[in-house]
């Protein structure tokens, strides 16, 4: 039997605002396995993106337990968490948060500036990241030189830099086109078939319908968790053409 990347054995997180307590999350037990690709569903106030924060140890919770790769993170200090934060979890945000200022080999190569890795390493792998997903002639570019679909790539990239054991994608198509969107779904396939364990926060249908398992939440719990029989899946031909820099208004 397979051994669960990440267990979380009944989660609750209650948050206290003047004399009000909120519980955000109620009592969520959730296993996901090395490899999957889950999408995490629910309407605003439904506790998906508390449960994100957890996972992506951001925060921690008020009950239960979080074994993140046979590590219990559920108690850890703020330093602990960062730690983990950067040696087992790749980021992906709607926002892109990339630097301003910085190049996109810089940014990408951020994450191991806190891993230690010497300036010739981290060139060198960051280099080669922004080639995977595509962008090798864009590594001496800034954030406002690139297209939203290129911002979006150069956060992958970095999401990818330290090998995690997860890629916590939360929203990464809602500031983009449908075009690019679909570009976007296209990597994370590839990225995912390559065995890497991805979970899409996501409140789009057609975007969730590219995971292979589907967490439906809502009131701080899990309604529905159910695996997707009808993958939505980007033609090859498109995210192939798009890599190699072609037009990809032409191909749509």
């Amino acid at each position: 039997m397979q051994k669960a990347l990440i267990t979380i054995n009944d989660i609750g997180r209650k948050y206290v605002i003047g004399s009000e307590v909120i519980h955000a999350l109620k009592s969520v037990s959730l296993s996901i396995n090395k490899g999957e690709f889950v999408a995490l569903m629910g309407p605003s106030g439904s506790g998906k993106s508390t449960l994100m924060n957890i996972l992506g140890c951001l925060d921690t919770p008020s009950k239960g337990d979080y074994i993140l790769n046979g590590t219990n993170v559920s108690h850890m200090t703020e330093n602990e968490l960062a730690e983990v934060r950067n040696s087992e979890i790749g980021f992906v945000f709607q926002t892109f948060n990339l630097l301003p200022r910085a190049t996109s080999l810089d940014n990408v190569a951020l994450p191991l500036i806190y891993a230690g890795a010497s300036k010739k390493e981290r060139n060198e792998r960051a280099t080669k990241a922004l080639e995977n997903v595509g962008l090798g002639n864009r590594v001496t570019h800034k954030p406002n030189e690139l297209s939203g679909g290129q911002r979006q790539r150069v956060a992958v990239a970095r999401a990818l830099i330290n090998n995690p054991s997860i890629i916590l994608a939360d929203e990464p198509t809602g500031n983009l086109d449908t075009k690019t969107s679909i570009e976007i779904m296209g990597l994370l396939e590839e990225i995912h078939s390559k065995g890497n364990t991805i979970i899409l926060v996501t409140h789009e249908e057609d975007i969730a319908q590219h995971a292979h398992r589907i967490v439906r939440m809502r009131d701080g719990l899990i309604e529905k968790d159910y695996i997707n029989e009808d993958i939505k899946t980007v033609s090859p031909r498109l995210s192939h053409l798009e890599k190699k820099g072609d037009d990809f208004e032409s191909i749509v």
